[in-house]
């Protein structure tokens, strides 16, 4: 569940959080909240791309169940706890919310690998920046991603500078 709770029944009261603040109750059940330190306007978008999935759920669960995994890893609600994360939670959780955004969007949008970054690392994103370029740079050898610069498809390992994030062949 988490603290997305409250983003679908706006005219109730957020659930209370445990002490640690880690954790909501809900009917007297722990969910793992959400990480705070997701910018908001980045919260709001996996939050819709969760909900969207959800209620995918019911007519077509096969492709939905993944896309509700990656949106709950990249609001922290499942995955290592955003409070102590691990170098390999880190980087599952930039490929979580990678494909969370590109999936929101539309076919034709990109992201920026900060983005990314900006969810998992909150106000230290800077630091998270190139196991974000990494990260987006093994999606693209899968070919879920394609990495542009300028509109042209670039080589992430051979770029300067600001690079986007399209959907790639194998989305």
């Amino acid at each position: 569940m988490g603290t997305t709770h409250n983003d679908t029944v706006p005219d109730q009261d957020p659930p209370p959080l445990t002490d640690d603040g880690h954790h909501i109750v809900v009917n007297g059940r722990k969910w793992r909240a959400t990480d705070p330190d997701i910018p908001d306007a980045l919260r709001k978008e996996l939050v819709a791309e969760l909900m969207s999935a959800r209620r995918d759920v019911r007519t077509d669960a096969a492709s939905a169940r993944p896309r509700v995994q990656d949106a709950k890893v990249a609001l922290g609600e499942r995955g290592d706890p955003w409070w102590d994360p691990t170098i390999d939670g880190r980087r599952t959780r930039l490929a979580a919310t990678m494909r969370t955004l590109l999936r929101h969007r539309d076919a034709e949008a990109t992201i920026c690998p900060s983005d990314a970054a900006r969810v998992v690392g909150g106000a230290s994103w800077r630091d998270l920046m190139d196991t974000a370029r990494s990260v987006a740079a093994e999606l693209a050898e899968q070919g879920v991603v394609v990495v542009r610069q300028r509109g042209a498809d670039v080589d992430l390992a051979t770029a300067v500078g600001p690079v986007r994030l399209a959907r790639g062949s194998r989305w």
